[in-house]
């Protein structure tokens, strides 16, 4: 796994994002310093891919192979691109609530505390399907962490997901719609990068 060495406030005043979409709750006050200068067609795509990239935590390779994967479903590839990186167990652990960051999430997973429809998954790349149950595992359920879980309230869920914080147990109900993902990505330009 690709270890990032970069400050998250300084990417995200670059990439023009609100630092609360990876999870971290500090407001910037300085501004970027490249207000006045003009940014070409080129550079508008490349700091969309740069920003989907981020706000996901993937590696350029993953990125190209989702595309590569989206580019061969059916419909329209920039929203089955963001429906494939939506639907990585990190991203849904994440948005289950269980986890405050991605990148939380995926240590989570990484270190195995998690089973898809009862088969143990360390993988945060992962992609759920429509109908899979994601829970703790049963030897991890003891642990602080997740019995604070369990005294949460759960707060902005997708209406593709479902979580129940007394079990730990969440379910997919469906495929995630571009409407229900609220990323500020605009996923037609990274196609245009790449279809170049």
């Amino acid at each position: 796994m690709a270890i990032n060495k970069y400050h998250k406030l300084k990417r995200c005043r670059f990439l023009e994002l609100d630092p609360a979409v990876i999870g971290c709750s500090k407001k910037s006050i300085r501004t970027s310093g490249r207000k006045g200068r003009k940014i070409s067609e080129y550079g508008i795509q490349l700091r969309e891919k740069q920003r989907a990239k981020f706000i996901y935590c993937v590696s350029e390779k993953q990125f190209r192979h989702y595309y590569d994967v989206a580019d061969r479903m059916k419909g329209i590839t920039g929203e089955n691109m963001l429906s494939l990186l939506e639907r990585r167990l990190d991203n849904v652990i994440f948005r289950m609530g269980v986890a405050a960051t991605r990148l939380q999430a995926r240590q989570l997973v990484s270190h195995a505390h998690f089973t898809v429809n009862g088969r143990k998954v360390d993988v945060p790349s992962y992609i759920v399907k429509a109908g899979d149950v994601i829970a703790v595992r049963e030897n991890k359920k003891k642990n602080k962490y997740f019995e604070q879980i369990k005294t949460m309230k759960v707060v902005n869920m997708p209406k593709w997901l479902e979580f129940d914080p007394e079990n730990l147990e969440g379910k997919v109900l469906a495929l995630p719609a571009r409407e229900d993902i609220d990323t500020q990505i605009e996923e037609h330009m990274i196609v245009e990068l790449y279809s170049k």
